[in-house]
């Protein structure tokens, strides 16, 4: 986990990368927390017959990695998710490696809030998942 930032310590155009590899132990934790089992992300013969040919991670999934990097990484512990927009443009498979990318686009310090560009991309460098956030950074520690 990094040293949280305040909203001080950000600005506009700040970018943050990290990277994720989605596996089963990831997509059957979010289906027992979620209660998504739906079989395209267990079953291969229901899956193959899908519009993906294959078993896929649920969409959500990988969108709710941006939480974990919001709340961890950056700006880090203490921030507080306030929305978040989210359209699925590509499947995620099993060993795919998912890289979050995040840019910083608008900033109210009077507000405490931040607006940020989330980005994720396969290991082809193909956007699977867009969106915009607003985030509250953590207050800055004295």
């Amino acid at each position: 986990m990094n040293q949280p930032l305040s909203i001080d310590q950000i600005s506009l155009g700040q970018t943050y990368e990290t990277t994720v590899q989605v596996d089963e132990k990831r997509i059957a934790a979010f289906a027992q927390a979620t209660d998504d089992d739906n079989p395209i992300h267990f079953d291969d013969e229901a899956a193959a017959k899908s519009i993906f040919g294959r078993r896929v991670a649920q969409g959500m999934l990988t969108a709710g990695f941006l939480s974990g990097v919001f709340g961890t990484q950056f700006p880090g512990s203490g921030t507080i998710y306030l929305s978040q927009t989210v359209r699925f443009l590509r499947p995620v498979f099993i060993g795919d490696a998912i890289t979050m990318r995040l840019k910083v686009l608008e900033l109210w310090p009077e507000k405490n809030r931040i607006r940020v560009e989330t980005t994720c991309l396969n290991q082809d460098g193909k956007e699977v998942v867009t969106g915009e956030a607003m985030v509250m950074p953590p207050p800055r520690e004295s």
